[in-house]
């Protein structure tokens, strides 16, 4: 019998109809399918990151907002190479033994934000684990680099866990003083052993909570993704624990399976259910929240850091009104 599509228990199956189905990949529904990049800001800003032989996570984590960001010339720097020391099973970043630390790198980003303008500039990294630091020192001399060349641009850092380093490392980037520092917990504590194996939640957690404890005045960022088979009680629980760790900026958004060997979608979350969790995460009392289907930790990282700021300065003014 010729090939033919069959439906069966919500997902697509091809093949004989008398053979064994192999199964497909859910399709995305249409509330997170984006258009193909064309615009000649995206080729603009791919050209730049060429020339300055830059990465970014909007490429090695197949973002699917790259279109949107790259066409207003907004990307995330992905410092310390473009190979990961973990293996996630969410990430699409590769995994194997990284090159050497590229020491241009910090003026290199610097010279890239200063090019493109940018009011609000988004560095992240892979885990490097075979550094005595982390690579803690790097993302000092961007900030660093960034604070010479461009000294009006607002700085949000996305790091790694840092787990089993010493604490020196996250207090020499606090002590750098980015204006955001974002770690993100990814899931639920019950999924680390599958999804997160490398990672530990509760010293996520920590460290979150040292950054503020050792300089308040820093903004703190967390996001978890949805779809994964969570339950909702766990991501109100996610909530409370970053709270309890004095996290200033909650972001939720659909985990999408970068291939078929990374974990698989459990659950495509609508965006009713996304807007129902902002509501409870912002009750909780978060300064800023970002929840849709199509959220990543730094899409419109610069309108959320200026949201964040201002009701940060309305919170203060009641405070010392009361």
């Amino acid at each position: 019998m010729g090939r033919e599509v069959e439906k069966r228990r919500g997902r697509d199956y091809v093949g004989d109809m008398n053979a064994p189905a192999q199964p497909l990949r859910p399709r995305k529904p249409d509330w997170i399918r984006v258009k193909a990049p064309t615009s000649p800001g995206y080729a603009e800003t791919k050209r730049l990151m060429r020339d300055l032989n830059l990465h970014t996570v909007c490429e090695e984590a197949a973002c699917p907002n790259i279109g949107e960001c790259w066409t207003k010339k907004h990307a995330t720097v992905m410092i310390l190479g473009d190979t990961c020391t973990r293996a996630c099973a969410f990430c699409n970043v590769k995994t194997g033994m990284p090159r050497p630390v590229d020491l241009l790198e910090p003026e290199h980003t610097a010279a890239a934000a200063a090019k493109m303008g940018l009011t609000h500039i988004v560095i992240t990294s892979v885990d490097r684990d075979d550094l005595p630091d982390g690579g803690a020192s790097q993302f000092v001399k961007v900030i660093q680099a960034l604070r010479r060349e461009t000294p009006q641009t607002t700085i949000e850092i996305l790091t790694p866990d840092f787990r089993n380093k010493p604490e020196s490392a996250v207090a020499a980037i606090v002590d750098a003083r980015p204006d955001v520092y974002n770690h993100n917990l990814e899931t639920v504590p019950r999924l680390y052993p599958t999804i997160r194996p490398g990672a530990r939640y509760y010293a996520s957690l920590r460290l979150l909570e040292s950054v503020k404890r050792r300089d308040p005045s820093i903004f703190t960022k967390s996001g978890i993704m949805l779809g994964l088979g969570e339950e909702r009680m766990e991501v109100h629980q996610v909530m409370d624990d970053m709270r309890s760790a004095d996290i200033d900026f909650m972001t939720m958004g659909q985990y999408l399976q970068p291939t078929p060997k990374h974990a698989k979608v459990i659950d495509f979350v609508t965006p009713q259910a996304f807007d129902a969790y902002a509501q409870i995460a912002r009750a909780k009392g978060f300064l800023q929240v970002a929840s849709s289907p199509l959220t990543r930790s730094s899409y419109h990282a610069g309108d959320d850091f200026e949201r964040m700021r201002a009701a940060r300065e309305e919170q203060l003014a009641r405070i010392k009104a009361g």
